[in-house]
């Protein structure tokens, strides 16, 4: 235990020193909440809102990418070599990490929460008890994926690419950078694949209607047993030595922990209930809050009626 806390203030402190870290772990996402928030939503409460979401999952994806570059780059550097020789285990390297990424990312996040409720005036942020679960697991579920990179890839370059392979459709495809209900339909029944698209769902319907953790159920459950497969994972495939060599195994062991979202996602596909979310999320902040309840959804953008309805017609 004494070897675990000491790796995880070890891990803090360099991170800090690492530019990587303070680029995807704090200017990256404080970079994303403005852009949306000031630009895109106009400083809009209600559109903040509705943006705050993928915002934070942008936030919580994003570790991953840090974490992995910094493993690899300690192996590059024989840094790893050093912890090999003392009483550490792969777990307990591998477990710090997630740790020390979760007490950096949690603090980046509430400061994002405080932002929009100070200075966008946001009128609610949504169950606290789910906002909080699905933060959590997410940090934990993502930060288990740069574990695997980090497992699977022997320098620096190669974590590069894939971590670019990665990260393009988990924001592209999942709603965090487009609403899903605008994407295409196709891109929308594949997104439902994506472990990043049951985060930004999850976050998008406890911010909006306070969604209660047992409604979130799939997403946290997903998320969890996710984070559970990729962190065992990359324990048994974790490297100490630069030239030590990958299993040949490894690809197919990477392949099976997508095995929990090739199951969610055939039976969402089949019950279309995120995406039927996504479409109402979507419409709440797209239609005219004033349009009455009788008229069905109006298209979005379109302006609500005003005045008398004969005076419209004369017009």
């Amino acid at each position: 235990m004494n070897n675990f806390a000491s790796l995880t203030r070890m891990r803090v402190q360099l991170a800090f020193r690492n530019r990587m870290f303070f680029f995807f772990v704090i200017a990256f996402p404080f970079a994303m909440f403005f852009l949306y928030a000031a630009v895109f939503a106009k400083g809009v409460p209600q559109t903040v809102g509705f943006y705050l979401g993928p915002v934070i999952a942008f936030n919580v994806m994003g570790s991953f990418w840090g974490l992995s570059a910094t493993l690899v780059m300690f192996r590059e550097q024989g840094i790893l070599r050093r912890f090999h020789v003392a009483p550490v285990t792969s777990s307990d390297m591998l477990a710090s990490s997630i740790v020390a990424n979760y007490i950096l990312t949690l603090p980046i996040v509430f400061l994002q929460l405080l932002f929009a409720r100070v200075i966008f005036h946001v009128p609610s942020l949504g169950n606290p008890i789910s906002l909080f679960i699905l933060i959590s697991v997410g940090i934990v579920s993502f930060g288990s994926l740069g574990l695997v990179v980090a497992s699977v890839t022997s320098t620096m370059q190669e974590t590069q690419v894939l971590n670019q392979l990665l990260w393009l459709p988990l924001i592209f495809l999942s709603g965090a950078t487009f609403p899903l209900a605008y994407l295409p339909r196709l891109v929308q029944r594949f997104g439902l694949f994506l472990p990043a698209t049951y985060l930004v769902n999850g976050l998008q319907q406890t911010i909006l209607n306070s969604a209660t953790p047992w409604s979130r159920y799939a997403e946290i459950l997903s998320l969890a047993c996710w984070a559970g497969l990729t962190f065992f994972l990359s324990a048994q495939l974790f490297r100490w030595e630069p030239e030590a060599a990958i299993p040949r195994r490894a690809k197919l062991l990477v392949a099976a922990t997508a095995i929990p979202f090739l199951i969610l996602g055939v039976v969402e596909n089949r019950s279309d209930r995120i995406l039927l979310e996504a479409r109402s999320a979507f419409l709440s902040f797209t239609s005219p809050v004033s349009a009455p309840k009788s008229s069905g959804v109006d298209a979005p953008g379109r302006p609500p009626a005003t005045g008398n309805p004969s005076k419209n017609d004369e017009k």
